[in-house]
């Protein structure tokens, strides 16, 4: 595979690859490299999801999302919900369970989220990055659901995570 590095950067890599398609053609691809990231959807004691308002420059403002974050140097996606639950709402969780994963943007991305529910969350002190302004909102699953079809929590991690969650409700 010929492939030509663009830029390397914190959060993202861009590169030109060229691949070879399944009837054996060659095709030249812009590729967004990224280390994949974790998102957890915390359930409080009382049944009431934890959602969070943050400030996202890319999407113009705040917009509805669950915890999440970047995957640190070979981290496990375990890892990673757990470091963010403390850092973006104040939570340690004592129990988790894997609800999937998804790309992102698989037409340009090789980002790969790991998504996940909490419970038996106990507080502890927020710790978040001074890029980040998080405004944490406990909500009744309802409420979180009216918001998704209402066309208000655009992000597809949290869209995917809430309806996983919902799936398996008994």
């Amino acid at each position: 595979m010929k492939k030509q590095e663009i830029f390397n950067g914190r959060v993202i890599s861009l590169a030109i690859e060229e691949h070879e398609l399944p009837d054996g053609r060659r095709a030249d691809f812009e590729m967004v490299h990224h280390a994949g990231g974790a998102a957890v959807l915390p359930i409080l004691a009382d049944g009431r999801v934890l959602l969070i308002r943050q400030f996202r420059p890319a999407a113009g403002g705040m917009i509805w999302e669950i915890p999440a974050g970047r995957l640190e140097g070979g981290e496990a996606p375990e890892t990673c919900i757990h470091r963010e639950l403390q850092e973006e709402v104040g939570y340690r969780a004592g129990r988790v369970e894997r609800l999937g994963e998804m790309l992102t943007a698989v037409g340009f991305c090789d980002e790969v989220v790991h998504l996940f529910v909490a419970r038996d969350l106990v507080p502890v002190p927020a710790a978040p990055e001074p890029d980040e302004y998080i405004e944490a909102v406990p909500m009744p699953l309802d409420e979180a659901l009216r918001l998704l079809r209402a066309g208000e929590i655009p992000d597809g991690k949290t869209q995917l995570a809430l309806l996983l969650h919902l799936q398996n409700q008994p």
